[in-house]
């Protein structure tokens, strides 16, 4: 049972929270925070495929190729959205899948975290662990990533403009989107 502060994000328990956007949005480290907020369980779809995979997405991209990785992603996101209700973080081209979009879609409600790229960038250029920014300005990706991506994701349920601002402030942003989302489909 819920602690009774807690009652009053009971409606927001009832589904799969799926997070998309663009790589460096903070779909992980906000949907941690989220999950811990709602009293949910957090999953990491990239976490997810790399276990099944036994090795890194890096390695996967390098061996076997984005489509390879594609394939696997939608499979575990499959599985992950038949469990019970939690927190999912999707990698960037996640939702861009057909099949993945139209099982988030009916399992889970999704929410595009979107902040401006000048931000992504600064994010995304602090690690080189992500393999489609390998060797490459990661503006350029970006804007050709958003070009593509941003029509998509704006077929998620609920948009939150997040900006450069602390985790607990976009959190509390998703939970107020998320409340009003829901809020609308009832009436």
């Amino acid at each position: 049972m819920a602690p009774p502060f807690m009652d009053r994000f009971e409606p927001l328990r009832h589904r799969t929270i799926a997070l998309v956007g663009l790589m460096g949005v903070g779909k992980s480290s906000v949907g941690r925070r989220l999950a811990n907020a709602l009293g949910l369980p957090f999953r990491d779809a990239d976490a997810e495929v790399e276990a099944a995979a036994g090795r890194s997405i890096s390695d996967i991209f390098a061996e076997m190729g984005e489509a390879a990785f594609r394939d696997g992603e939608r499979r575990v996101i499959s599985r992950l959205l038949d469990q019970p209700p939690h927190v999912l973080a999707t990698g960037g081209g996640a939702f861009m899948n057909d099949e993945t979009r139209r099982l988030i879609k009916s399992k889970a409600i999704s929410v595009w975290l979107k902040t401006d790229l000048e931000t992504l960038a600064r994010r995304v250029g602090r690690k080189d662990t992500r393999p489609l920014i390998a060797g490459k300005d990661p503006m350029d990706v970006l804007k050709a990533q958003a070009a593509v991506r941003y029509p998509v994701y704006a077929e998620a349920d609920v948009m939150v403009e997040t900006g450069d601002v602390a985790h607990h402030v976009t959190v509390d942003q998703v939970i107020r989107a998320l409340t009003a989302y829901l809020e609308e489909k009832a009436r």
